[in-house]
């Protein structure tokens, strides 16, 4: 890569076995990396398309499997670190990166010079000799650029550029949205009346949870998965499980800032432009013409079959609970709320199990020794942690791994 004025940590790795070192690199280094890398990667796809010699297989077709890799490693470490450990800078990135990518890869798929050297190898595939995974990388890259609008006039092509970069930011914001409503919301207990059912395991999280937020001397029900779930099962308060799981279900369409009803009316608007664009009846038919399933129909039927069976079994369900709920004297319906609830009575008194008693059993340290010996009888790896190697998080842990012929 030419371009030097960038963390250069971002593109070379040169850490432990060949990992970044992420102790040099910090969030303000992605903007200017993705620059150069998007530049460079836009050099490697010039020079393709603009090779003088008659195209085959490897000056075509491997050399765009390899070009892009600097832009691959950055990508790599960004959108890792904004699905795992985000922050508001992270965020106002992903905000502006995501449609510049969408940018840059839709001026490739509308590379007119590129797809006529595709398009021809696809014209004579059947005399190239290739092998067969040859043959299906090929196929990929051809229809990868029909799907990208190469055989469209240039004012569609420009068109469903745009609606591919909108999109990009639409698909941004919602995720951003949803997590933005659940660090945003929190309910606060300090009664113990309102702590009853709650196992030790689920009010220690909740009161680092309230910890965390300089509320101490509470507890706090978040929208974090491992409380909101364990809360909604064992959790005695009907009330306090209803205002949870409301929360918990309108992630998203709270109006202000984070609602994604919006987005998702606009999202749903330009898929269906983008999928006529490209001769399709519905996105549902672009999306579903390069998998195996092919078309709509196919994977309703399929869904229409799973779902008479799984409805049947749910109703059975719901009338075990609800069953439970009249045991109690109560006369509400099961509601969404209840479910989990219920269904942990329902499993203790079949199987003699409770969730509760099994938790102490899956510490964090003895569900990673559990994987690994599996991993070890069933495919011969082993691992050894290896210490004082930076990561992107402080709970991160490497290690160094082993394979051995399992008989």
């Amino acid at each position: 890569m030419a371009d030097l004025s960038f963390n250069q940590a971002l593109v070379h790795w040169d850490g432990h076995q060949g990992l970044p070192r992420f102790d040099t690199i910090e969030d303000k280094d992605f903007a200017p990396a993705f620059d150069a890398a998007i530049a460079s990667h836009e050099a490697e796809i010039d020079a393709i398309a603009g090779n003088a010699d008659e195209p085959t297989f490897e000056n075509t077709v491997t050399a765009l499997e390899i070009a892009g890799d600097e832009l691959s490693r950055v990508s790599a470490i960004f959108w890792g670190k904004a699905g795992a450990h985000t922050n508001e800078t992270i965020q106002a990135l992903e905000r502006e990166i995501a449609p510049k990518m969408s940018r840059h890869y839709s001026k490739i798929g509308m590379n007119d010079a590129l797809f006529a050297r595709i398009d021809a190898l696809w014209d004579k595939r059947a005399g190239l000799d290739l092998t067969k995974e040859q043959e299906r990388v090929l196929e990929r890259h051809w229809k990868g650029f029909v799907r990208a609008g190469a055989k469209l006039p240039k004012a569609e092509q420009q068109r469903l550029a745009d609606i591919n970069e909108k999109l990009a930011g639409l698909g941004a914001r919602f995720g951003q949205n949803v997590l933005g409503d659940e660090k945003s919301w929190s309910l606060k207990l300090t009664d113990e009346k309102d702590l009853e059912g709650l196992p030790a395991f689920l009010k220690d999280a909740m009161a680092s949870a309230a910890r965390d937020r300089g509320e101490d001397d509470s507890y706090l029900v978040t929208l974090s998965r491992s409380i909101i779930e364990p809360f909604l099962t064992f959790s005695t308060r009907r009330d306090l499980r209803e205002q949870a799981f409301r929360a918990w279900a309108a992630r998203g369409e709270n109006g202000g800032e984070t609602d994604n009803i919006g987005i998702v009316k606009e999202t749903l608007a330009l898929r269906s432009e983008k999928a006529k664009l490209l001769g399709y009846k519905d996105f549902a038919a672009f999306k579903l013409d390069n998998t195996m399933a092919k078309t709509a129909d196919a994977v309703n039927g399929l869904l229409r079959e799973v779902w008479n069976k799984a409805r049947s079994k749910a109703l059975e369900e719901e009338a075990s609970l609800a069953g439970l709920v009249a045991e109690e004297g109560k006369n509400h319906a099961v509601m969404p709320w209840d479910w989990r609830h219920y269904a942990e009575k329902l499993r203790q008194r079949m199987f003699d199990f409770s969730e509760s008693e099994l938790k102490p059993y899956l510490q964090l340290e003895k569900v990673i020794d559990a994987c690994f010996d599996v991993a070890g009888r069933l495919f011969g790896i082993t691992a050894t942690e290896v210490k004082g190697v930076a990561a992107y998080h402080p709970d991160v842990r490497f290690s160094r791994s082993a394979i051995r012929t399992v008989r």
